[in-house]
């Protein structure tokens, strides 16, 4: 079952993110992970949204996800993301 990486983001330092950003994608594809949404123009229809960027990943599965989240190579490059922005990352599974 395919799996996604949700983060909501409104980014302080943007000096500070271009760089995490920049790294993140071999991350990403190492673990068979795709952007589906990468930041981008949103509309708010309904509700409040506070964040600047939106960002969907999709995994093979669930495993694949959180094996990527804590990759070396991710730990690595995730206080910069924690440094420069605020924001959420959940994981959730995708339908059976």
């Amino acid at each position: 079952m395919k799996a996604y990486v949700i983060v909501q983001e409104i980014v302080n330092d943007q000096a500070m993110f271009d760089l995490y950003r920049k790294d993140v994608p071999a991350t990403v594809t190492a673990f068979g992970g795709q952007f589906i949404v990468r930041g981008g123009n949103l509309t708010i229809v309904e509700g409040e949204w506070p964040f600047q960027r939106t960002v969907i990943i999709e995994f093979p599965s669930r495993d694949a996800a959180e094996a990527w989240y804590k990759s070396p190579a991710y730990q690595k490059l995730l206080p910069l993301r924690l440094k420069s922005s605020d924001g959420n990352l959940v994981i959730v599974d995708g339908p059976a």
